[in-house]
């Protein structure tokens, strides 16, 4: 196994470290290149990606690229911050970008992942870190990649100071690759937001996904490769390729702008789990949220899916993220300035239901209207 840091400072002096007197292996010696890693190789794939990283720090990042720890410094103006990370993956969608030779997009996936985790409790993104595994480094692939990372570093205000590269021969087949990453975000203490304050009355409002996201995989390739559906399949005006490995949504810029006009009682990002298994993660014992089931209209894709596969609606509910990639619960009296506050900033959002005692001990029921 050969892990390699993404980000090594100066070179020459890697190299020049290897010079000791050391006499040149005979033609018959067996090299490292032979076992599967090719360490020439990722040393010019780190050099590359450096520009990605560059392009996405701040002030606080601090040091040169290529340390062994990256150094940030906690940003000015707090008096009591408190660190909020999270760590994450994309699952088996990664096989869909493999398979559609795609891969300019994964990496924004991953750090929307990590990122929309830690907003929840009202922190503002500081910095990530990814790590790449491969049965073989293919540059060009791994650019693209980690290109993406950095797009969605941009799009979420976060510094991308550091990661790994790692190249597993024997554990993972020569194209593919396996993708993990970690956020780091800070917010003050008595600003921190963690459902205490949700309260009966309470209005929840959901922000619209741009698809599946990145969770149900297993079921969406089963159900797909079961029927045997082609990815060029037509589900309205795109293809089930495109629709598949659309990226997920990043809202933490949107967040950080509702937390500065609302009363933010709570937040829950939609993940594996869905409305059912993540609302409940911010509710007090003795709360129940409401959700209208048929007050949003999901996106064409989870009908498709849901009829093709004859899957229930409570399964589905329990999978994906059924059209609502967020959710937010506030006092009832903002929640309608709220969504139009959110369509101002270019986000689509729906009223989707209401906190109530307690219903059965039930954290969420699902209704229709």
């Amino acid at each position: 196994m050969k892990i390699i840091s993404h980000f090594i400072a100066n070179r020459e002096t890697s190299r020049r470290s290897y010079s000791l007197n050391l006499q040149m292996p005979d033609s018959n010696a067996t090299t490292y290149r032979e076992s599967g890693v090719n360490i020439e190789a990722a040393d010019h794939f780190l050099e590359s990606i450096i520009p990605v990283a560059k392009k996405t720090h701040s002030a606080e990042c601090l040091g040169s690229i290529g340390g062994f720890g990256a150094l940030y410094k906690v940003p000015a103006g707090y008096r009591e911050p408190v660190l909020v990370s999270s760590t994450d993956g994309v699952g088996t969608k990664l096989k869909l970008a493999v398979e559609l030779t795609k891969h300019d997009t994964i990496g924004i996936d991953l750090v929307a992942m990590c990122v929309n985790d830690i907003i929840v409790h009202g922190a503002k993104p500081l910095f990530f870190l990814d790590y790449f595994a491969t049965g073989q480094l293919q540059p060009a692939i791994a650019r693209e990649v980690i290109q993406g990372i950095g797009r969605g570093c941009e799009i979420a205000g976060v510094a991308l100071i550091g990661g790994e590269t790692a190249e597993l021969p024997g554990i993972y087949a020569k194209s593919d690759y396996d993708l993990a990453g970690f956020a780091v975000g800070i917010v003050e203490q008595n600003n921190i937001v963690d459902g205490s304050r949700i309260c009966a009355g309470d209005s929840v409002i959901g922000i619209a996904s741009s698809g599946f996201h990145s969770n149900g995989f297993s079921l969406i390739r089963k159900v797909v490769q079961d029927h045997k559906i082609p990815l060029s399949h037509s589900i309205g005006s795109r293809q089930l390729g495109e629709i598949l490995l659309a990226p997920t949504k990043i809202y933490a810029t949107v967040v950080q702008d509702l937390l500065s006009e609302y009363s933010i009682h709570g937040m829950a990002h939609i993940t594996g789990g869905g409305l059912p298994g993540n609302v409940k993660r911010i509710l007090t014992d003795g709360l129940t949220a409401r959700i209208v089931r048929n007050s949003w209209d999901p996106p064409p894709e989870f009908k498709w899916l849901q009829n093709l596969g004859n899957i229930s609606d409570a399964e589905m509910l329990s999978v994906f993220n059924c059209g609502i990639g967020y959710v937010v619960v506030l006092p009832a009296n903002q929640a309608d300035e709220a969504i139009r506050f959110l369509a101002d900033k270019g986000f689509t959002s729906f009223g989707i239901g209401t906190i109530v005692p307690s219903v059965d001990n039930n954290p969420v029921q699902i209704i229709h209207e």
